[in-house]
């Protein structure tokens, strides 16, 4: 059994569709963010960084029990675990996977975040950081939209280099600021949408 601890963010969503995508049996538990609950010190023993999301897999590499965090190392840990092709198992193949999993983990969904923050959250508008992050997201969703040009999937078959990348295009591109102007990429995005995994991963916590 797998007790996922995550909340409704980009990186939260994500790990819950791996999850669904995963089939492994598992339960939610939810750390309000709101109410700081990720500073908890039980949340801290197993997410130092106090970030969701974060996992307990109670029957872990040879049967002992292994927590983890941070969202690439979670999606390719429930791939591996779940042996679904989700994670390739041919080494050409992974790298391909490792290359968009790691763009999705570090690049695509790190800067989204600020343009969410600078959009959505902040307290005062900065008009200048504003433009700037809206400039940035636009470049990396036209940066996927010429990759998904030529291919079907961001990395040969469905995998967790598409799931890493989903999210932040869900959130920030679709219900913001839209995909007439990457039609590859929302092509993609629609096909992924209709996955019954990921209708169940999007569902309301």
């Amino acid at each position: 059994m797998i007790d996922l601890y995550t909340w409704d963010t980009d990186n939260g969503r994500k790990a819950r569709h791996a999850m669904e995508e995963s089939g492994l049996e598992h339960t939610i538990k939810l750390v309000n963010l709101q109410k700081q609950e990720q500073f908890e010190p039980e949340f801290l023993k197993i997410s130092p960084g106090h970030k969701i999301p974060a996992l307990i897999d109670h029957d872990g590499p040879g049967g002992e029990t292994i927590s983890l965090c941070e969202s690439g190392a979670i999606l390719k840990y429930l791939a591996t675990k779940a042996g679904n092709g989700l994670y390739p198992s041919d080494p050409l193949a992974q790298a391909k996977v490792d290359q968009w999993l790691f763009y999705g983990s570090a690049t695509y969904t790190t800067l989204a975040q600020q343009y969410g923050y600078f959009w959505v959250r902040a307290p005062e508008p900065i008009e200048e950081a504003k433009e700037y992050y809206d400039g940035v997201l636009r470049d990396m969703m036209a940066t996927i939209d010429r990759h998904l040009g030529d291919n079907e999937y961001m990395a040969g078959d469905y995998s967790i280099a598409d799931i890493s990348i989903y999210a932040d295009t869900h959130i920030h591109g679709v219900q913001r600021i839209g995909l007439d102007d990457y039609p590859n990429l929302k092509r993609w995005h629609d096909v992924i949408e209709a996955r019954p995994a990921v209708q169940r991963a999007w569902a309301p916590f």
